[in-house]
């Protein structure tokens, strides 16, 4: 009996951890930093926020000549389909 009680809660806690990586993966947004559009340094948040002359930038990495790459300024082009989910968006 006490074989059968603990294959039972294995089968729960595992689809349980299925389930919370489907949300999490699914519902993910994808990382944003401040960048200057034109010259694609990182800004400090406060450019973003205050209406300064940064805009978000989605995805990808600060190189290290303090600029970003492998992303956009566009989130639609990089938000993340997980496991389950449509993959939108492009460019």
């Amino acid at each position: 009996m006490a074989g059968r009680r603990l294959r039972s809660s294995t089968v729960v806690l595992g689809g349980m951890g299925l389930l919370a990586l489907t949300i999490t993966s699914c519902g993910s947004e994808p990382d944003k930093r401040c960048a200057d559009r034109t010259t694609q340094k990182t800004l400090p948040g406060s450019e973003c926020r205050s209406g300064g002359s940064g805009s978000y930038y989605y995805g990808g990495k600060k190189g290290g000549d303090g600029k970003v790459q492998g992303g956009s300024f566009d989130k639609s082009a990089v938000d993340r389909g997980g496991f389950g989910c449509s993959k939108s968006g492009g460019g």
